[in-house]
């Protein structure tokens, strides 16, 4: 039978190694059933009627509702979330001050996706005067923070962002608004408006943990061949140590 003999190396690296392997695995299935509630709630939100935003700022969890509202647009304080893509093709996210007349509240309102090709000039968007019934949904962000484009550090609008918190927008305008950013539903004053809920499906993430769990289990199998087939040069080197000692024991009597 074959002697188990680990090297002291193979041992420390396993020992390193391993508990980090097993770890990113449970990580990424403990991120894929977060991405999985996520969209069960976020089907069940936009699945049950919409309510009137008089009620958003009560509302505990206001995350996926759906809205109804009517109001005018404010054209003249626009922003546009950079660093956003459709098919490979480069744009921005047209987001504006929303007034909704029945409840007198502001909303900042993502009309969705369109096209920026040539970063020289200013991406083309309208704005509507009149006013507007619009069917909208709440967005929360997790973990987003209010980050602007150096180039929008001049004043002017519109305003270029890589990511936006309405909160910290309202004090700017000097103006009381709801806290999230709303996503319009397609209908008037809409652009493209096929956003993903989550970057990155549940699938993908449990693909990963069995990539790391594959990794951690050929560790473990390199690991104990070696150990039961340690090589030649080892087994040369154990040998004559073994020779060595046995020469000397002789040499006593």
């Amino acid at each position: 039978m074959k002697r188990f003999q680990p090297g002291i190396a193979p041992t420390l690296v396993v020992l390193v190694l391993l508990p980090v392997l097993i770890s990113l695995g449970f990580w990424q299935l403990g991120r894929g059933e977060e991405k999985r509630v996520m969209l069960a709630h976020y089907a069940e939100r936009r699945a049950a009627p919409p309510m009137s935003a008089e009620l958003l700022p009560s509302a505990v969890d206001p995350a996926y509702r759906r809205v109804q509202l009517r109001g005018t647009f404010d054209a003249d304080h626009s922003l546009l979330l950079d660093n956003s893509t459709r098919q490979g093709k480069a744009g921005v996210e047209l987001i504006q001050p929303f007034h909704d007349q029945p409840s007198g509240l502001w909303l900042m309102i993502n009309r969705g996706w369109l096209p920026w090709p040539d970063r020289r000039t200013p991406p083309v968007f309208d704005t509507p005067s009149e006013p507007l019934n619009l069917d909208a949904w709440v967005y929360v962000a997790p973990g987003a923070t209010f980050q602007l484009h150096p180039d929008a550090q001049n004043g002017a609008w519109p305003k270029l962002l890589t990511a936006i918190d309405p909160a910290k927008v309202w004090p700017e305008l000097d103006r009381e608004g709801f806290a999230y950013e709303l996503r319009l539903e397609a209908g008037p004053a809409a652009y493209r408006t096929d956003w993903p809920v989550v970057a990155m499906g549940p699938e993908k993430h449990v693909g990963y943990a069995v990539q790391w769990f594959a990794m951690a289990t050929a560790l473990v199998g390199l690991y104990l061949y070696l150990s039961f087939n340690p090589p030649r040069s080892t087994k040369n080197k154990k040998k004559e140590q073994a020779h060595g000692n046995n020469d000397e024991s002789g040499q006593h009597v």
